[in-house]
């Protein structure tokens, strides 16, 4: 491939349609990414006229040698340490590929921009030196481009100049490479040996290389295949911003997927509300005609007014993303402080931003060495899978449905704490149909936890009958009522007779009363009360669902007063009634009970009085970070 054809291609007409793939480049620090990245633009006849001789004359005034990573480290700072810090973009052109590379920091301590980088890519060069052969966080690289979804990756050795072009050298890292990336399902395009700095194999295989039979590094980003155009995907349009010029509300943000005209029914996701685009607008021409695509930045206005913030999702009706608070993701994690269940975070996905909280913690995993570690927690530079309970619905795509909208980034206290994908949505909760909207309290949670000096919470007391459950709820709800709290009981009994008396006593209308006692708890608990539920709820597996659906705010105790103790109190006569035939058997039968495997608390009645027991509760929600420490002296302030 000589270097007139190259350059001519850069010339093409701007008309003829050619395929367009986005490329990051990864490898350890010093491992020469720039020098590569320069040495590309130069090979393809991309550098503007006269650049590489200005780069040249400044670096002799400088009295440095002159260094093709000078092409893309534009910043002071960079120069002075030696390192890249931030991800670059250059965009250049192959004999049938527009090629946008994205150059991104190989540095441990700069892992964090490389996730930006890599999360946009669809395919890879990974770098590696022949002399320092593979690191662990060129295995740490080699993970995260797996776990960011990127399958096809060409593998570079450089500087075999410094290996005096050994054979043998570049066919141990071969093997080791290729087998490390084999076991994350990762199959190498190619492995090319190079030296950057000199040319060797970056568009020409040289003398010096004759022993190698591959591609070079220019005809395997010609051979990478692009990802499906974002344009045959649904319509996703994050919005970014809404604005009012004249008496238009234009609503602005980026098509990252499909396409859309004037005329088209829409749904603003997540809260289901449909309208029609009336008019596609942009600067200084307005409005524009025909249809918009993937990749453009739009404003659009709509046929009838709307309530719109900057992270909905604008879909097509037919093809709406999932609205949910439930979220499982795999993670890269790049925080000093490992990442636990039960961490607060902030959670980003396209545009919007919501705190969110990690439920569950899953197949926690060293890249580097690539061995199972406990699940517990996800240490920094490590991998695991978690599901995340969001603190506000969002409108989210698992990655397989859609790779420009199913990634996700994780903020630590205003930094990037990691980033991964999106592997499912919704976790076991419906969606919301799209006709139905939401209408979220005009109180804050913030609100409502300082004036009751606690966070909302849904505390299930579940027990044999006559355990004592209903007298405990009882207590408890006097007890925070009298600490300035807003309790509120929601007894099974009672809930039967009103909401739940459509139910009969098969296992699937006992799992639906579960579940209807649980959504209402958990909306309750959403608004700052304390929902206390006491209920039998005999199945562990309809308690983990009530769980399931509070999410962080559900809280166990198991009443666990013995069956002989509860018999002979029964105060409602579900024993005797039970044998007489006139309830169903399960409230009857203790064998048909299901006790906790887990829960946050167990009581037993017999042997504790109730005002204790309910004061053993109160403890707990205050270890739990239910209650506030401090009870507020409303009569002192007044």
């Amino acid at each position: 491939m000589n270097m007139p054809a190259l350059a001519e291609l850069s010339t093409l007409p701007n008309s003829i349609t050619r395929a367009q793939v986005r490329i990051v480049i990864v490898g350890h620090v010093d491992h020469g990414k720039s020098t590569l990245v320069g040495r590309l633009l130069h090979e393809t006849g991309s550098l503007p006229d006269g650049k590489l001789e200005m780069l040249k004359e400044v670096s002799a005034r400088r009295g440095m040698p002159f260094e093709w990573s000078f092409l893309l480290d534009a910043l002071q700072t960079e120069r002075d340490q030696g390192i890249t810090i931030d991800t670059t973009q250059i965009r250049f052109r192959t004999r049938s590929r527009d090629v946008v590379l994205i150059d991104a920091p190989g540095h441990a301590e700069f892992l964090r921009n490389m996730i930006t980088g890599a999360s946009q890519a669809d395919g890879a060069v990974l770098i590696i030196d022949a002399l320092e052969g593979v690191r662990d966080q060129t295995r740490r690289h080699g993970y995260l481009l797996h776990l960011l979804g990127v399958k096809q990756v060409a593998v570079v050795v450089n500087k075999m100049d410094r290996v005096d072009f050994s054979e043998a050298r570049f066919g141990e890292i071969r093997d080791e490479i290729s087998a490390h990336l084999t076991g994350l399902g990762v199959t190498p395009l190619a492995v090319i040996p190079i030296s950057a700095r000199d040319g060797d194999g970056v568009a020409t295989l040289s003398p010096r290389i004759r022993w190698y039979r591959g591609p070079t590094v220019v005809e395997a980003l010609d051979a990478l295949q692009p990802a499906q155009p974002p344009e045959q995907l649904a319509l996703r349009l994050p919005v970014q911003a809404i604005y009012k010029f004249d008496d238009r509300r234009i609503v602005a943000g980026r098509i990252e997927s499909g396409r859309l005209a004037s005329g088209d029914e829409i749904v603003i996701m997540p809260a289901g509300k449909i309208a029609k685009i009336k008019t596609v607008e942009s600067w200084p021409v307005t409005p524009v005609k025909g249809v918009q695509t993937a990749g453009r930045s739009v404003g659009i206005t709509l046929d009838r007014e709307l309530f719109l913030e900057r992270g909905d999702v604008i879909a097509h009706t037919a093809s709406a993303p999932r609205d949910t608070r439930r979220i499982h993701a795999r993670i890269f994690w790049l925080h000093d402080k490992p990442l636990g269940k039960g961490d607060q975070i902030l959670v980003r996905l396209n545009t919007r931003e919501s705190r969110a909280s990690v439920v569950a913690i899953d197949k926690a995993v060293d890249p580097g060495a690539l061995s199972s570690v406990e699940n517990t927690s996800i240490a920094r530079n490590h991998v695991g899978e978690i599901d995340i309970a969001l603190a506000q619905p969002v409108a989210a795509d698992a990655y397989a449905d859609n790779p420009r909208t199913g990634r996700l980034v994780i903020e630590v206290n205003g930094r990037i704490a990691g980033g991964g994908l999106v592997l499912s949505v919704d976790a076991g909760q419906r969606a919301v149909p799209v006709d139905i909207v939401p209408v979220e309290s005009a109180l804050r949670p913030d609100e409502r936890s300082a004036r009751y000096r606690h966070h909302g919470a849904v505390v299930w007391l579940t027990g044999l009958p006559a355990s004592g459950k209903s007298t405990l709820a009882r207590a408890l709800e006097r007890r925070l009522f009298d600490r300035g709290g807003s309790p509120i009981l929601l007894d099974g009994d009672t809930v039967r007779a009103s909401l739940n008396r459509d139910l009969g006593f098969s296992a699937q209308d006992r799992s639906e009363n579960i579940r209807r006692l649980a959504e209402v708890a958990t909306h309750l608990a959403r608004n700052g009360h304390i929902a206390i539920v006491a209920a039998v709820s005999p199945s562990r597996e309809d308690r983990d669902a009530a769980r399931r659906i509070a999410d962080t705010a559900f809280r166990e105790i198991h009443v666990a007063t013995p069956a002989e103790v509860c018999e002979s109190r029964d105060p409602k006569g579900h024993y005797a009634k039970a044998r007489a035939g006139n309830l169903p058997a399960f409230t009857g039968i203790t064998n048909d009970y299901e006790p906790p495997a887990q829960c946050e608390l167990v009581i037993d009645t017999s042997g504790q009085a109730i005002a204790e027991a309910a004061e053993t509760v109160e403890r707990m929600l205050l270890e739990t970070g239910v209650l506030f420490d401090e009870v507020i002296d409303l009569a002192a302030n007044i």
